[in-house]
């Protein structure tokens, strides 16, 4: 098979060699559970909880508020659902139409119990409004959830404006924080939040291991019981291989995010430079605030999913950014909130850059991409008729 290269990082980073470095000792002769007291125990305990302090300084937070998880879902997944739960699922949750579907499907959860749930759509430029979300409360709403970064648009939500609504009316905000880390600061208490969830993999971490910033004085019980493990807030013994290497990629994403950031933007701005001379290509939020290396396009005339596969075929990563069900691509649910058209929808491709892509890399992308984009059209067409 021809070399890969990758454009889909929004979906997963490759684990950055310093990562895997760290791992390393973890994954051989170091081990011990960090509940244990004698001294491989201790040894574990003392790796935790550095890694707790380097994911504390990425989120300009306490080492205390750190809540290490499974993955970024099974922490949304925590707040919502025992939110619900404490609430006896009575009450009020506002979450949005570009919302992961981790948040959007327990969302549907507490729906299902008997909860009200509001789903709020973004406007036109792929971004949910502080006016919007203020006019969707009530007197009952229990939980306000808007990520920070959309994964499929890169789009930068209000989330700072929306927090300092919800802590004027005293209602708890859930922010998916998971695509943000290492392309854009991200300061937990600074954003006026109450809960924050990042996982590793999006940042060249490992996959298996995420962190919930809980903000001092939040309320939250426990999702899974069975330890006293994470200040009784996650029973299980602790992945320390998985939690170190968290650490480390929070350590270099914290030190590099100007540097990263910089790098990213070169690229997609040269991507994106290039795209008029593709006739009928239009990217989706381009005048918004987004992600550096985010880049959601649609090539009018042609079948996302089977350019994104043509694209394969030529060594080239990306993807459609929406689900595919039964081998039948399906819209993307945000754009549709947005107003585009169902064909356009599926029309689309999200290229996702990576700090591992070079220049060389983006103008190979390039060289290829008209031809493949005719080709498809081409075929689209002759389907047709």
């Amino acid at each position: 098979m021809a070399h890969l290269v990758y454009f889909d990082h929004n979906a997963t980073t490759p684990l950055d060699p310093r990562v895997r470095d760290a791992m390393l000792p973890w994954l051989g002769d170091l081990h011990g559970n960090p509940s244990s007291a004698h001294a491989a125990g201790r040894r574990a305990r003392r790796a935790v909880e550095e890694a707790r302090a380097r994911v504390a300084n990425l989120l300009a937070a306490r080492p205390a508020e750190i809540v290490f998880t499974s993955s970024g879902s099974e922490a949304n997944n925590h707040v919502i659902l025992e939110t619900a739960r404490r609430y006896g699922f009575s009450g009020h949750l506002v979450t949005t139409v570009l919302e992961h579907p981790s948040v959007r499907m327990s969302a549907a959860r507490a729906r299902a119990g008997g909860m009200t749930v509001t789903e709020l759509p973004p406007g036109s430029d792929g971004r949910v409004s502080a006016e919007a979300v203020e006019a969707a409360l009530s007197g009952d709403t229990r939980l306000v959830c808007l990520m920070l970064a959309n994964n499929e648009l890169g789009t930068l939500q209000p989330v700072e404006e929306v927090a300092a609504i919800c802590r004027r009316r005293g209602i708890p905000v859930l922010c998916d924080a998971v695509q943000a880390p290492g392309k854009v600061p991200v300061d937990a208490l600074g954003l006026g939040v109450d809960y924050l969830t990042i996982g590793g993999h999006k940042f060249h971490g490992p996959p298996g291991v995420a962190a919930l910033w809980v903000r001092a004085g939040a309320t939250l019980e426990p999702l899974l019981v069975g330890g006293a493990q994470e200040s009784g807030l996650r029973a299980g013994t602790e992945n320390v291989p998985g939690i170190v290497g968290l650490g480390k990629a929070s350590a270099l994403a914290a030190a590099e995010v100007e540097a990263r950031h910089a790098r990213l933007l070169a690229l997609r701005e040269r991507f994106e430079s290039s795209l008029p001379a593709i006739p009928d290509a239009v990217v989706h939020c381009a005048d918004s605030e987004r992600l550096p290396h985010t880049c959601h396009v649609a090539f009018h005339g042609c079948s996302g999913y089977e350019l994104m596969l043509r694209l394969d075929r030529e060594g080239y990563a990306v993807s459609t950014g929406a689900a595919c069900h039964a081998g039948k691509p399906q819209p993307s649910a945000a754009l549709l909130a947005m107003g585009v058209s169902e064909a356009e929808a599926l029309e689309s491709l999200r290229i996702s850059f990576g700090i591992t892509n070079t220049m060389a890399e983006a103008e190979g992308f390039l060289s290829v991409l008209p031809a493949a984009v005719e080709a498809q059209r081409q075929r689209t067409f002759e389907a047709a008729v």
